[in-house]
């Protein structure tokens, strides 16, 4: 839900990793398309995207190589934090449609062959949810639906908790006189997991779902699920660049990734796998978001020997935490990618992702330039391709200013351009029309960037050109045929500002060599395939620009590299 900052220096041995191969599940190797509803397309034209839109761009999915789309929250609620403040499960919020609306996509998008996931907030509920409002109004049935403390003689808040937005994580009820606990907005109070009648009812949504055949889940803001029944007080952090209100002030021991939240992820998890085991067809999945370190990512895929299994994969978030570039260095793709690995127990299945709704768009984060080398490397990673929409044809983050912002999180005017998520989630740019064919030209939510006019999908639909979209497109469908995805993939850091990735599978090797740009910005390079004895290589894609033409053929010992250049070869020992 909200990213956090996690640097580290580690030194890691080469190593290998080797892929599951034919016996792999539809989602182990898939391409995970995130969609951001309310931004996404507007068929009614009211502002706001809704079903409607993604039923009619389905046809999208189905031509960019996408396997699952993953919908941000599309359930009732105020939008007081953009549908992550559900007031009722079972109904869809209605700028996006009805149920039916919903049930409709899935048919549809299962007959052209594609996953649907829901995005499923079960941390908190919004204030304005039955359970909340029957809690605080001290009905027996729901009195322990939330975390309820009492004042401090002073009458000050339980404890030191912080929120992620700034400010005390507890809230005054006058009528219920107690405190309640608020990990994010006030509108948004924690559920109390160690109450057993809410790990009922939160399993139950997800059967009501799965009934209406949702594939799966991603599971929102995980860590926080429970907190520590005594309600101790939080260490400080010492990081010296945050304030007494920043929920970095303190360092979560007591409020993150505590032993209880993984158990309750186990449980959903056979929840699922014995729905797919007794409805039969293709698995049901969860995926959940931790930010978090390694040492508390891991068990949200299960124990290390299998024996309890968790979420089918949790985000790999360690692209967007621990690399930024005006820091980052060719080194640290190589340092994240083993480290990731290394850290993995081989019966789980990697993930790769740069961007989401909840940070800075790769263009933008990662240069304009880069786009096309970026895509390269997550989807040539082993394992899953995490996409946010507009990534597949670089769109960039768009231009909002603080009174057209939406974000809770950046509702104080100094801090809005550094934490405002607003940025990121500006309507897709479809084409060049009026709103850029996010709709027919009412207002909407968030105002369409000014970069589409240059920057849309249409432009890059031509497959005589080479354009973002179309090496995209090219990217996922050889992932998926080519024999190498199914073999051992290494990857070097060249120099500062090279990094070279091979994937092989007997004398077959893919190799990505891209050079970020960032360090020597107007050198070419020199660079090597290491670990292979063929004298030549096929080019079989490059970046936009690239002075290299595909299907030429190179001497994989002995290439340049401009800056931003990027190619994948296909070479045969």
């Amino acid at each position: 839900m909200f990213a956090k900052t996690l640097w580290f220096a580690v030194a890691l041995p080469f190593l290998s990793s080797v892929l599951c191969s034919s016996g792999e599940e539809w989602w182990q190797h898939g391409v995970f398309y995130q969609v951001y509803p309310r931004s996404f397309r507007d068929v009614n034209n009211d502002g706001n995207g809704d079903l409607a839109g993604v039923i009619e761009k389905l046809d999208h999915f189905k031509d960019a190589g996408v396997d699952g789309v993953w919908l941000s929250p599309i359930m009732q609620s105020p939008q007081i934090d953009a549908g992550y403040d559900i007031s009722d499960y079972y109904k869809i919020e209605d700028m996006y449609g009805h149920i039916d609306d919903l049930k409709e996509l899935i048919k549809k998008a299962h007959e052209i062959g594609i996953k649907i996931i829901l995005d499923f907030v079960p941390n908190h509920t919004s204030n304005l949810h039955k359970w909340f409002q029957e809690s605080e109004n001290g009905n027996e049935e729901y009195k322990d639906y939330y975390v309820w403390a009492d004042a401090k003689e002073d009458g000050s808040p339980p404890n030191n908790w912080i929120s992620v937005f700034r400010g005390s994580a507890w809230q005054w009820s006058d009528k219920r006189k107690q405190y309640y606990l608020h990990h994010f907005v006030k509108e948004q109070p924690d559920l109390n997991y160690r109450n057993p009648k809410v790990r009922e009812d939160m399993k139950k949504i997800l059967v009501y779902y799965m009934d209406i055949g949702v594939d799966g889940f991603r599971v929102d803001a995980i860590p926080y699920l429970v907190e520590d029944k005594e309600l101790r007080d939080e260490p400080r952090s010492y990081n010296p660049n945050v304030s007494e209100e920043d929920n970095d002030y303190l360092k979560h021991i007591y409020t993150n990734n505590q032993p209880e939240t993984y158990e309750v992820i186990y449980d959903w998890r056979k929840l699922v796998d014995d729905y797919t085991a007794n409805h039969g067809g293709d698995a049901r999945i969860l995926m959940t978001e931790a930010y978090a370190d390694l040492e508390h990512t891991m068990p949200y895929y299960g124990t290390p020997d299998g024996s309890q299994k968790g979420s089918h994969f949790t985000f790999n978030f360690f692209f967007i935490t621990n690399f930024n570039k005006n820091i980052s260095t060719a080194h640290d793709i190589s340092r994240i990618v083993y480290m990731w690995k290394n850290a993995l127990p081989s019966i789980y299945t990697s993930n790769w992702v740069l961007g989401n709704h909840d940070n800075r768009r790769i263009p933008t984060r990662l240069g304009v330039e880069n786009i096309d080398g970026f895509n390269m490397l997550v989807q040539l990673l082993p394992g899953i391709a995490v996409t946010y929409n507009g990534e597949e044809f670089g769109q960039e983050d768009g231009e909002v200013t603080y009174e057209q912002g939406k974000d809770p999180s950046a509702r104080n005017r100094s801090i809005f351009e550094a934490t405002s998520r607003d940025f990121e989630r500006t309507p897709f740019q479809w084409d060049d029309t009026i709103n850029a064919g996010f709709n027919e030209g009412a207002e909407p939510w968030l105002p369409v960037s000014e970069k589409y006019k240059k920057t849309n999908l249409a432009s890059q639909l031509d497959e005589k050109v080479l354009s973002h979209y179309q090496i995209y497109k090219a990217l996922t469908r050889k992932r998926k045929e080519d024999p190498t995805r199914i073999g051992s993939t290494d990857i070097w850091a060249i120099s500062d500002d090279v990094i070279v990735l091979k994937r092989s599978h007997g004398n077959k090797h893919t190799v990505l060599a891209f050079k970020l740009g960032w360090h020597d910005k107007n050198e070419e390079e020199t660079v090597y395939v290491p670990s292979v004895g063929a004298k030549g290589a096929t080019v079989a894609l490059t970046n936009v620009g690239s002075s290299y033409k595909i299907g030429s053929v190179i001497n994989p010992q002995n290439f340049k590299l401009k800056p931003h250049e990027s190619l994948v070869l296909d070479i045969v020992d």
